[in-house]
């Protein structure tokens, strides 16, 4: 069996970073790059779809692909539902955390023009 890769494996590959570059040069050449709030808040003006993807993709990473991984091969199947079950925590840190976040004003960078 040898183990080389395949024409799709490369058109894989290189499509992922075509469509980062993409991706990048289209958010540069976006309005509200000009202030803080801009470039930092996106101009306050953010779906919620993004800031999901982004929050999902901060969290996968070599914790998740490796140890999880390492875990589940040590001790079965309970590492992976201690992660489905994290998501009922999280949603529920959420309904009550985000409304005292809000109200209060809290930000996590400050933002000055």
């Amino acid at each position: 069996m040898t183990e080389t890769l395949a024409g799709g494996d490369y058109a894989a590959i290189v499509g992922y970073f075509v469509l980062v570059m993409a991706v990048g040069v289209w958010s540069t050449c976006r309005p509200n790059r000009d202030s803080t709030a801009g470039y930092f808040l996106a101009g306050k003006n953010m779906h919620w779809f993004p800031v999901g993807a982004s929050i999902f993709a901060s969290n996968i990473g070599a914790p998740m692909f490796i140890g999880l991984a390492g875990t589940a091969a040590a001790s079965g199947f309970s590492c992976a539902i201690y992660e489905w079950h994290a998501i009922y925590l999280l949603i529920a840190l959420g309904w009550v955390f985000v409304p005292v976040y809000v109200s209060s004003g809290v930000r996590t960078l400050v933002v000055t023009k």
